[in-house]
């Protein structure tokens, strides 16, 4: 080389080279490509298109053009960049199910939901539709900024004036570098009700905003499943809005039931989508569905999920939710450009935005159309002093040797200035004529009037405010729709309890999984040892297995024979009459299959930091596992639940109970025998832990079928076996014995009474509601029951028919009920059953 060759070889370090080039590129994408402007809600690829468009004519009312002659205008003059990037752009803005407005009319193959390509822009077609010219009205009368373009050959302009919020309307999505936005649609009348609202209350707020703009309104419609998100999103600009399709259930003439799918998710592919649904029922994680079909048309989306015959359909339904885009979240990010520099916005930031730049656009309108005003009003004064001294400018002008000569003459003589004077040279002869003077004095009062309008909403903010509230309503009239996408609120968005009477009710769970509520008041009073009435229908092989009582207001913690917790409101299971087979359980949560309910707690509150802190859930199982646990622990519901305990093979949840740590527990055994201790020798483990040894079961098939944690002195403990015998006998009956240990003996147990079935702590006042496998439902008072030696075998407490045995038995607590007849009281025992009162009964003594 060369010496002084190197001269001109400057040393960089490469890293701040390599940093400083990145935050230049990082910069150039998010304000130069992926983000939108607040203020007309596109990015500068839209933006060049609409306005390419419009420069080259093709508006709504013109003929279509070829996409191909659009793509290579917005390429040549304003986007250096790919025509792909510039074609895609144009057939995104003219797809219905893309756009919530489009603003873009095709004409040709522009793809479908399907995920279909858009033909190659030869063969296709566009122009602008009319909305989008709202976008670029008033353009031309200097109500924004025009920068240069590329290679400085032409001006483009910096943001459209857009008489409508097109950022609400249809959203924005991109990827910038550093950050992301993705905004969601709106519908339009309610947002500019919404903006309307903000203009008439600046100090308005987002809760207040949302009376109007209730939700984002998607394209393809559906339904927006839960509030929270929605509320999140508009208060703080990012929240997470789970969107469902619409679906509806139909039936076949062959009675076979189908589910159809009317909408689908927003960006949801259908295809796709069914093509995926078709693969899980393929893989055996779908089931309940025999054929899937599309049979979408130019009517509308129509997709058909036939059932099998012994399918549930919100089971199946729900599952689809589950498992496929039929449930899918749109997570809102609304990052967009202010004043060139990217911010999160919510609801109010963006309608301050939008308001503000059309304020702007209003006030440079304004002062445009008062300066062609105050220019059109100066030529016509020297139209009108012209047409005043008519002779005199004649014989001035035809005097005068040149044109310039005669200008110079009419400013000296009549006072005018060189634009007056030259308008008069150009001014036409058949403008002499007095018609044409009437119309010029017509004309320059019209304009008078309008400048000094025009000054009057230049002075007046008030003015100019009504203006963007007029010009919005004239959109609303022309273009708003109804919304697409329903609403529908779950649980956990609003509080029923207001509307919801709190009261006491039945709720009975059959053996195979059917659940209902019954009012209390149904089930009548009746004596021990009366036949029962009809409890509840079932389905042939179907019987009540588990009763328990709730209160409508309270949480309910449902736990499952495999450990698993869920919680349910109480009103939210379904309600049914005492002889209803209720609903099916999985429709009401997400149980597997082979799980079924094993014992539910109530709850009055969850937030209560003292309360749950200091009571306990405590777990028995059917092998003889006990656990106790803090409230605090299972106090966050979670839709699909969570593991309480950790069940071993060969075991299942038997019982639970809500303690407040200072209980006496006792835990009866199928073979008769219960232990008795004191809760504080259990102590309190993790959520998922496996527990300790409660008592030890002897050797036979023997099992443990209750605990009870007893808290009032004055309490008896009800034993009752499988045969339809029972007894009460007091704790003190039941010695102390360590934990773990065999216990001493709750019941006689012989072939005659059966196995133990229940233990429960009962006083005088309460009832007790007795089912068997049957379906016959009793109440009967506590008090009926005498008390008794804990080593006897009991009295009858129900009639049962052959082969017949007890299911479940519930205590009912200060049951006072009015209005029984005396036949309802009355003692209906049959005359072939033993008078158990009588304690010189053969029964009564063993």
């Amino acid at each position: 080389m060369a010496q002084g060759e190197n001269e001109n070889i400057i040393p960089i370090n490469i890293e701040e080279e390599m940093r400083g080039a990145y935050i230049d590129y990082s910069m150039s994408v998010i304000v130069s490509r992926a983000l939108p402007d607040v203020r007309d809600g596109l990015k500068p690829v839209h933006r060049r298109i609409l306005f390419g468009m419009q420069e080259l004519g093709v508006t709504h009312n013109k003929p279509y053009k070829k996409s191909a002659r659009i793509v290579g205008e917005v390429l040549g003059k304003y986007h250096p960049h790919g025509d792909s990037a510039v074609y895609e752009t144009l057939v995104r803005m003219a797809q219905p199910w893309s756009l919530r407005y489009p603003l873009v009319d095709p004409q040709g193959n522009f793809g479908s939901i399907d995920g279909d390509n858009a033909a190659a822009m030869r063969y296709t077609e566009a122009r602008l539709r009319r909305i989008a010219e709202e976008l670029l009205i008033d353009i031309n009368k200097e109500t924004v900024d025009f920068q240069l373009n590329f290679d400085d050959s032409l001006k483009e302009p910096v943001v459209l004036p857009a008489k409508i919020p097109a950022l609400l309307l249809n959203g924005a999505s991109g990827i910038a570098v550093g950050m992301a936005t993705n905004m969601a649609p709106h519908n339009l009348s309610e947002v500019i009700d919404g903006i309307v609202a903000y203009i008439d209350n600046r100090d308005i707020t987002v809760s207040e905003l949302m009376q109007h703009i209730t939700a984002p309104d998607f394209p393809t419609g559906g339904i927006i499943y839960g509030y929270n998100g929605v509320k999140a999103a508009f208060e703080t600009g990012r929240g997470r809005i789970i969107v469902r399709g619409k679906a509806s259930v139909e039936l076949k003439d062959n009675g076979k039931e189908m589910i159809v799918i009317s909408e689908i998710p927003y960006m949801v592919n259908k295809a796709g989508m069914v093509e995926k649904t078709a693969q899980l029922i393929n893989e055996k994680k779908l089931d309940g569905i025999s054929a899937i079909r599309d049979e979408s048309d130019r009517q509308g989306m129509r997709i058909v999920y036939e059932l099998k015959k012994d399918a549930v359909p919100n089971v199946v339904l729900n599952n689809l939710y589950k498992h496929t885009q039929l449930q899918t979240s749109f997570s809102v990010n609304n990052v967009a450009l202010v004043k060139g520099r990217p911010y999160t916005l919510n609801l109010k930031d963006l309608i301050v935005h939008y308001v503000s730049h059309r304020h702007e656009v209003v006030v440079r309108r304004t002062e445009y159309e008062l300066k062609e005003a105050e220019k059109r009003a100066h030529i016509l004064e020297g139209y009108l002093i012209a047409l005043d001294h008519l002779d005199e400018v004649i014989t001035l002008i035809r005097n005068s040797r040149d044109p310039e000569t005669a200008r110079n003459g009419l400013m000296e003589r009549f006072a005018l200035s060189e634009i007056q004077a030259r308008a008069i040279l150009d001014m036409r002869l058949q403008r002499l004529t007095g018609m044409e003077r009437e119309k010029i004095q017509k004309e320059y009062d019209d304009l008078i009037k309008l400048i000094e309008e025009l000054k009057d909403i230049l002075a007046n903010q008030d003015r100019r405010m009504e203006i963007i509230k007029s010009e919005l309503a004239e959109m609303k009239e022309r273009y708003g729709d109804e919304r697409r996408t329903a609403i529908e609120h779950n649980a956990e968005d609003f509080n029923y309890e207001d509307m919801i009477p709190n009261e006491e009710v039945v709720i009975t769970v059959s053996h195979q999984g059917y659940i209902k509520r019954t009012v209390l008041t149904e089930y009548k009073t009746q004596s021990r040892g009366g036949v029962g009435s009809k409890g509840v229908t079932t389905k042939e092989d179907d019987f009540t297995e588990y009763l328990f009582t709730a209160m409508t207001h309270n949480y309910l913690l449902i736990f499952t024979d495999q450990g698993k917790l869920f919680w349910l409101k109480t009103y939210a299971i379904p309600e049914g009459g005492k002889t209803s087979k209720g609903r099916p359980i999985q429709n009401l949560m997400n149980i597997e299959s082979g799980d079924k309910i094993r014992s539910i707690i109530q709850v009055s509150d969850l937030n209560d930091a003292d309360y749950i802190n200091n009571n306990y859930i405590v777990m028995i199982t059917k092998n003889g596992i006990i656990k106790k646990t803090t409230l605090e622990q299972y106090s966050r519901p979670r839709t699909n639940g969570i593991i309480a305990l950790n069940i071993r093979d060969e075991d299942q949840l038997v019982n639970v109970e809500l303690t407040n740590g200072d209980s006496h527990i006792v835990i009866a055994a199928s073979s008769g025998r219960a232990v008795h201790f004191h809760e504080s020798t259990v102590r309190p483990m993790g959520r998922t832990a496996t527990g300790v040894k409660a008592i030890n079961l002897e050797e036979g098939n023997y099992h443990v079928i209750g605990m009870v944690c007893v808290s009032r002195e004055d309490a008896t403990l009800l034993v009752v076996s499988e045969k339809g015998y029972g007894k009460r006998s007091y704790l003190s009956e039941y010695r102390v014995t360590n934990r773990g240990g065999k216990g001493v003996k709750a019941m006689n147990v012989t072939e005659k009474t059966g196995g133990l079935v229940a233990i429960k702590e009962v006083v005088d006042s309460d009832d007790l509601m007795i089912i068997n496998k049957s379906g016959i439902a009793i109440r009967t008072p506590v008090s009926g029951v005498r008390v008794m030696g804990r080593a006897t075998q009991g009295v009858k407490l129900i009639r049962l028919n052959e082969n017949d045995e007890i299911s479940s038995i519930e205590k009912i607590e200060n049951i006072m009920e009015e209005g029984l007849d005396e036949n309802n009281l009355a003692d209906q025992r049959p005359d072939n059953l033993p008078d158990n009162d009588n304690p010189d009964s053969e029964e009564a003594l063993n």
